[in-house]
């Protein structure tokens, strides 16, 4: 891991992030308040704000009545400052929605893939039509996360396999990204959903639980210590690729773009 001497530079970054954490989390506040829950004096707490501020990131989004004297300013984070991308891609359908940074949908657009097998031209596609849908620059998106049924490995970030998705295979994650030139994250839907119920659902709070799926197939989510489980080869949870006899099990299966993988063959032999 690169070290970092406690340079004035760095030391500014941190008391920044730690200013913007404090106000997506707990804001908007006051700069007495930030500065009392980071920990800055009145003075940094002052001058990081006015560096986020200048940034765009920041502006005063109200007062704060007090005893004597004027009201405290509350600052807030500004809600276009930046944005993101989630993507659902399936068989039929890829519904794209754009989220500013407080996690507000602004726009949700769903395209068909009307025979694109190509995974980058679909997906840039879908996402050009969400910003647009959205009146955001495509410049203005700082990650994009797109949920995909089968197996993601977890070292490279591609989906090693997935049934009804034939086209996505190793290689596509790099290629994404350097069409869209943003940070891309693909992960398994139903780890996507786990994440969601303990972020905002039924498993709020909860830091060892299972969350089963039924949709096109049967998945399996699972979070251990309050993070997510993917297995070494990102296969945990994939229950609806349970081994049986005669099929290949899914971290054998090598998937040729265009063609469906041999564990097509391998379920055909058991029904014939």
């Amino acid at each position: 891991m690169e070290r970092r001497p406690g340079v004035p530079r760095l030391l500014r970054e941190i008391n920044d992030r730690a200013a913007l954490e404090l106000l997506l989390d707990s804001g908007p506040l006051t700069r007495g308040q930030i500065g009392e829950l980071t920990g800055l004096s009145k003075v940094t707490a002052s001058q990081t704000l006015a560096r986020l501020e200048e940034r765009g990131l920041v502006e005063v989004a109200g007062e704060q009545a007090g005893g004597r004297g004027p009201n405290a300013a509350l600052y807030g984070i500004i809600p276009s400052s930046a944005y993101v991308a989630g993507l659902d891609v399936g068989p039929e359908f890829v519904t794209t929605a754009i989220a500013d940074i407080h996690g507000e949908i602004v726009a949700e657009v769903t395209v068909a893939p009307n025979g694109h097998d190509d995974p980058v031209a679909l997906v840039h596609s879908a996402v050009v039509k969400a910003c647009r849908s959205a009146k955001v620059a495509l410049s203005k998106l700082r990650s994009v996360v797109i949920g995909t049924p089968g197996v993601v490995d977890p070292r490279t970030g591609d989906v090693r396999f997935s049934f009804d998705l034939p086209g996505w295979h190793e290689g596509i994650h790099e290629a994404l990204a350097r069409d869209l030139r943003r940070d891309i994250k693909i992960e398994n839907d139903v780890n996507l959903v786990a994440v969601a119920e303990r972020t905002l659902g039924a498993a709020r709070g909860v830091d060892d639980f299972v969350l089963l799926w039924v949709g096109r197939g049967i998945g399996l989510g699972v979070v251990l210590g309050g993070r997510l489980h993917r297995g070494r080869s990102g296969s945990a949870g994939e229950i609806g690729y349970l081994p049986v006899p005669g099929v290949p099990l899914a971290a054998d299966v090598r998937a040729v773009p265009g063609r469906l993988p041999s564990l097509a063959g391998g379920l055909q032999s058991l029904v014939s």
